[in-house]
Formats: C-alpha cells, structure tokens, sequence
C-alpha cells in the first residue's frame, strides 16, 4: 500500500488556496518588482534617444540630463529591488512556514494502520525531499515566475510603445519557444513523479535494511538486500536520466529561441531604417530590450522546470491529506465502566489474510495477563487491538462497553495506553520530554514518575531535567530512552496498560527490577504484559499463549504448568536457559 498522490484537481485547488490566503502580500511583492522592472526599461529607452539625438545633432546639455535621468533610474530599481526581494523571502517563509505545520499535523494524526501498511520509506521521502523540494519553490520559484513575467510583459510592452512595426521582430523566437516549452511540460510531471516514487522507494529499502541490520548479518540476507538497494538504485538513476534528457530538448531550444529575436531586431530593423519606417534609435532600443529580455525569459524556463519539481512534491505532501481515517470517534459513546472486553476480534493486515482468528477476550478490572507465544503468534497484533491501535477487521474490543475505536483518542489514551519496545527521544529537555504526556506536571511529579522506573540518572545528567537529549544534546542509551517512555506512561497515568515487551532492552536483572518498582505504581490498574521472560508471565494472575492468532491456552501460571501444554514446554525450556 502506497500513501495516496493529490490529482491535478486538488493541487490546482490547494494552490488556489494558497494564493487567496496570501494574495495582499503577494500582490505588494509583485508591484515592488513591477515598479523594479518599470525603472529598468528606463536604460534602452534613453539610449535610444540619444543616438537618435546625435544623430540628428544635439547638446551637452540632453546628454547630461539622459545620464542623470538613467543614474536615478538605475539607483530606484536597486532600492525597489531590494525590499522586493526581501518581501518575496517574508512571504515565501510565510507560506512555507503554514504549509510545514499543517503538514506536520497531517502525518501525526495518521492512522498508524496506515502508515505501518505504507511502510516508512514513502513518509520518510514526503517529510524530507519533498519538503525541500517544495520549500526551494515556495522561497523562490513563486515570486520569480509572477515577477519574470512580469518583466517580459512589460518589456514587450515598452518595445511596441517604441514602435510596433520594430517590435514584430520579438515574436521570431516565439513558435520554437512555445513548441519546446510545450514539449517538456507535456512529459516533466510524470518524469518527476516517477524520480520521487524511486527516492522513496530507495529511501525505503535503506531504512529497512539499516534497522534490520541484526536481522540481515543473521540470516545472511546481505546479498539479496544488496541486490534490491542496486535494483532501487537503478531505477532512481533511469528516472533522473529521463528527466535529464527532457533539459538536454529543453534548454537548448530555449536558448536558440532567445537568439532569433536578435537577429531578427537587427535585420528586420535595419530594412525599416532604410525605407525610413524606423528610427536608428528606435531600433537600438528594441534590439537592446530584446537582449534584456532574454534574463527574464530564461529565468521563467527555469523556475516552470523547477516549479514541475516542486508540484509533484506538493501533490505527494497534500496527497497525504487524502488519508481517510480508520476511525470515527463518537462522542455520545462513553465508557460506564474500566472493563476492558474483546469479542471475536479479527485482524487482516492484507485483505483475506488474517493474523488473529476470532480472539475472545475478558479482562478483569485491576487484573495482570501476561501474554506469551513464539515470534509472529499475533501477539503484538493482539496488544495493538486492545489498546485501540488498530480498529479490528471483525469482531470489537470494548472499554465499559464503548467501542475502543469510537472513542476521541485523547480520551482513548486515558482509558487504555501502549508502550512498545520502540521509542523515541525528541529534540528537547527531559523535562519537555515527559511533559508530553502530562503538560501541566510540576517537577515533583516528573522525579516521581523517573523514580518508579529507576530512572535515578536523570539526577546525574549537567543540568538534570533540563538537560537537552536527542539530536544535539546529550545522547541517551536505549535503555535510558525506554525508562523515558515508561515514565511518560507513569505521567499518562491511563486505567489500562498494554505493554508489548516495554523493557526488552535492558538486561534481564535491570529488566526484573524495573518491573517489581513499576508492579507498585500500577497497583489496581488492569496491565496487559506481552512478554518474553517468562518471569513476568510467573507474577501475572493470568497467562494467555497465543499461537497462530489464536489463544491456545489461558489461566493462571500454576494451572499451565500442571496442564503440560505449550505453556509447560516453554516454563520449562526457560528454566534450562
């Protein structure tokens, strides 16, 4: 499954959108760089003036004040420049900056559903080169095409006001420029959109592998991964050689088409002045202006190849946008109790393919239900179930009798919380850290929270809970970073735990004395405890094996052991380890 890619509707639309919400400061940039553009045709005007003036004989006096005039002319479009520039940087940060946010809570009110379908490479992409891409084109491409063809229609404008018969000769280029530009535009979307799909592809081939090392070096799965990183990389270099060669078309038609108004100017100019259609002077200021415009043009062939770039990248970013959830909360559905009931729960990661077989489910309220089974049993599957994750593909879990995925997911996650034996440190204090779980939290109830999770390091960190961790600041192990998130648990303080292996990467002595000092913070709280030591499975009040996405056995440790089942080949098994 692919995250889904806007259509040309949509981004025409949200492009509209855009320019509606910021049409005051994009008018003011674009009448700063006309204004700039205005003083800028000053210069041939003058010129040909004046060689029509010695021509006809003139006096120090009009050369002097053509000189002056062109001096004030050029100071004007220095200074109009300038602050134009500086608005269009204001309004391309502006527009970046609430095109970001939005996008940020975009991604993080994905279903996690989809995004573990979509896998990580494509999001990845969207929230990195696409989000460059189209920053470069916000910052710059926009204001540049509004002003370019701006300067171009002007510029046109000023050479017909010299005179129209001259003016002609501009349109020489004009064919070969529309056929060209025409060409390339007709093929650089689907180009482009074919260059980001393989940089995501690529992008996530290598993600996977670097997370999967260990599992890779195990299996010996070097070579094969080998094979579909340069599979991947081929396919991202067939795609920027394709887009390559529509330049290779591209620029130099573009190029000749700048050439022949030129030459055109001149010649045809030359012809007028003979018949005495035309003026030497007027001549001299359109070749001049045709010369000038040539920037402006090629600069607007530019930003439209970037701008190709930059519209796929924003299709990819809004396209996310078209995500439908997996869930709609209800709020007339209200949990009337804690009891936490599954009944028949399916699950299918792929239609027609079930991981969980009709899984029943009955959770006594303040009980301890270790969950056990070999690897790919389902039971992180059935973990992510009970915690509200994933809407089931058939049957329901219900808290209170309210259905998990009906409920608003920040009352969810007062209700029942996950922790898995992934997590993650952001940018920030410590402090800032655990606050995400509980903004209002004062700094006793923080050391209390890192307290039961034997988080006492904290206190020898240079500046304790206001030292910066993560990128940049202090790195933390990844034993330290799982005491972090269960100390956001503690914080979160929900009714129903799921914990999925939450302290698989601290060593089994550390591991057990976490969870006695966490057994006394989660006292009268309902824990689902998805383990691989069996030692927690021994302190739970119920066992459940699960195999196959189903519950083979369930009762307590004692009972599984007498009944000599799965349960009792794997107590034992342990015990030999």
């Amino acid at each position: 499954m692919k995250l889904p890619v806007a259509d040309g509707a949509a981004l025409r639309a949200h492009t509209g959108m855009l320019l509606r919400r910021h049409r005051a400061g994009l008018g003011r940039v674009l009448l700063l760089h006309t204004l700039a553009a205005t003083a800028g045709l000053a210069g041939p005007w003058l010129l040909g003036r004046m060689v029509d003036a010695v021509a006809e004989g003139t006096t120090t006096a009009f050369v002097d004040q053509a000189v002056a005039l062109l001096v004030l002319a050029v100071l004007a479009q220095t200074v109009l420049i300038r602050y134009a520039q500086r608005g269009a940087m204001v309004l391309g940060e502006t527009v970046f900056a609430q095109l970001r946010e939005q996008f940020v809570g975009t991604v993080t009110r994905l279903p996690l559903s989809t995004v573990e379908r979509a896998g990580t490479g494509d999001l990845v992409a969207r929230t990195t080169n696409d989000i460059d891409r189209v920053q470069h084109t916000i910052r710059f491409g926009v204001p540049r095409v509004l002003v370019t063809a701006a300067t171009i229609v002007l510029t046109v404008a000023a050479a017909v006001a010299v005179s129209w018969q001259v003016a002609v000769a501009l349109l020489a280029g004009l064919p070969l420029l529309l056929v060209t530009t025409r060409w390339y535009l007709r093929r650089a979307a689907a180009g482009y959109l074919r260059e980001s799909a393989s940089y995501a592809r690529l992008n996530g081939t290598i993600t996977e592998s670097v997370e999967g090392a260990r599992t890779v070096d195990a299996l010996g799965l070097g070579r094969r991964r080998r094979e579909r990183v340069d599979a991947d990389l081929r396919e991202a270099f067939d795609a920027e050689s394709y887009t390559l060669r529509l330049r290779t078309v591209l620029f130099p038609g573009v190029d000749l088409s700048f050439v022949l108004p030129v030459v055109a100017t001149v010649a045809w100019g030359a012809w007028l002045v003979s018949t005495g259609s035309a003026s030497v002077g007027a001549v001299t200021t359109i070749a001049v202006y045709a010369l000038q415009v040539m920037h402006p043009i090629g600069e607007l062939i530019y930003w439209l190849d970037e701008i190709q770039v930059g519209a796929t990248s924003l299709a990819r970013i809004i396209g996310v946008e078209g995500v439908a959830p997996d869930r709609v909360a209800r709020r007339e559905s209200r949990p009337m109790d804690e009891h936490v009931v599954a009944s028949g729960v399916r699950y299918a990661y792929r239609e027609g393919h079930d991981v969980l077989h009709g899984i029943d489910l009955d959770l006594a309220v303040g009980e301890r239900l270790a969950v056990v089974g070999p690897s790919g049993a389902g039971k992180s599957t059935l973990g992510r179930m009970l915690a509200g994750i994933h809407p089931p593909t058939g049957g329901t879990v219900t808290v209170g009798d309210a259905p998990l995925v009906d409920l608003p997911l920040d009352e969810l996650r007062g209700h029942v919380a996950l922790v898995t034996q992934e997590h993650h440190v952001f940018v920030g204090t410590v402090e800032q850290n655990l606050r995400l779980a509980k903004p209002e939290a004062d700094d006793a109830e923080l050391r209390r929270a890192l307290a039961a999770v034997d988080a006492d390091w904290v206190d020898a960190l240079p500046d304790g809970l206001a030292t910066e961790v993560g990128s940049g600041g202090v790195v933390l192990t990844p034993a330290q970073a799982q005491q972090v998130a269960l100390a956001r648990l503690v914080l979160l303080d929900p009714h129903t735990l799921v914990l999925d292996e939450a302290t698989s990467l601290l060593d089994p002595r550390a591991a057990r004395h976490l969870e006695r000092s966490l057994s006394a913070v989660l006292e009268g709280r309902t824990v689902v405890a998805i383990a691989h030591r069996l030692h927690t499975a021994h302190d739970a009040d119920r066992v459940a094996v699960v195999d196959g996405g189903r519950i083979t056995e369930i009762g307590s440790h004692d009972e599984l052991v007498a009944a000599g089942g799965d349960y009792a080949a794997l107590w034992r098994s342990w015990q030999r380890d």
